[in-house]
């Protein structure tokens, strides 16, 4: 994308996805995140949904920042888009980027609900630990407390991504570069028993066993797992995901997108106390191997 986005054009096709959902997307609540970072925007390019029996919640729309421009968050802040706060969650990505390589930075942004998540990604050759990651000052403990059982499921050395949700003081850690031996069907219940998650059903272990990432996600001041996600990623609009929630697979064949080819897709399946229930992101545009972040490492 080039140095100042296609403002005009990422309205246009936010505002086309959100209308096959029946989401309303105004220019009022679109403009200032596209103002804020007009200069930073770089592909990929993504909405994103999330359906629960068959009701379908906020469009997304994801973009990547470099990681020159630091924290996105305090870009976000500048703009008004997010409020400060003296919270541990303010500094956490400031002190990931001291530390680590980073690949980009991301944003999430619903198209209702605003400034939602920030992302810090690092390079898919260059993956991280989980225990270098929990001797950053401002990781919540939770990471530490449970290290050691992503570490017996071997996920210590594979973290992709550390994604914070502002809003709702939660945080997920993403593992990439996924075997068989960490999808298939005795190790996604047994990981699934390990952390209080109640029993998935064979629909969600088929579609698990296909997974090349997972994450789970924790609130900020508890080491409990909140839920956990296996992502796919695919061409194929009526994949398993879309077949139980046909909305997802309306939303698959039918989401504007700008590159030739297929429309590239991921799939998500997420398991919480309360229910399964699954996602799609939809790539509009694309970008380099490197940015994706459901791809087996190199």
């Amino acid at each position: 994308m080039s140095e100042k986005a296609d403002l005009e054009g990422l309205y246009a096709a936010t505002a086309e996805a959100a209308g096959l959902l029946g989401i309303a997307c105004s220019r009022e609540k679109m403009s200032p995140v596209l103002t804020a970072f007009q200069d930073l925007i770089t592909d990929p390019v993504v909405f994103n949904i999330v359906t629960s029996k068959g009701r379908v919640g906020d469009l997304s729309f994801d973009f990547m920042t470099p990681p020159g421009a630091g924290d996105p968050r305090a870009r976000a802040l500048a703009h008004g888009l997010v409020d400060e706060t003296d919270h541990p969650i303010r500094s956490l990505f400031t002190e990931i980027q001291e530390r680590f390589p980073l690949q980009s930075f991301g944003v999430d942004y619903g198209v209702t609900r605003g400034f939602n998540k920030a992302y810090a990604f690092f390079p898919l050759g260059e993956l991280q630990s989980l225990a270098d990651l929990a001797a950053v000052p401002s990781m919540p403990r939770a990471l530490s407390d449970q290290m050691g059982a992503f570490a017996d499921h071997g996920l210590g050395d594979k973290v992709s991504a550390v994604a914070v949700d502002y809003a709702r003081r939660s945080w997920n850690v993403y593992f990439n570069g996924l075997s068989p031996q960490h999808v298939g069907p005795a190790a996604v219940t047994s990981m699934l028993r390990e952390f209080g998650l109640p029993e998935p059903s064979e629909q969600f272990l088929e579609f698990a066993g296909t997974s090349a990432a997972l994450y789970p996600t924790f609130g900020w001041d508890s080491s409990k797992v909140e839920r956990l996600c296996f992502s796919t990623r695919t061409t194929d609009p009526a994949a398993l995901p879309a077949r139980i929630e046909p909305k997802l697979g309306m939303f698959a064949a039918h989401a504007p997108y700008a590159y030739d080819g297929d429309r590239v897709l991921v799939y998500a399946g997420a398991v919480s106390p309360a229910e399964e229930y699954y996602k799609l992101a939809s790539y509009h545009r694309m970008a380099a191997v490197t940015h994706d972040r459901v791809r087996t490492a190199a």
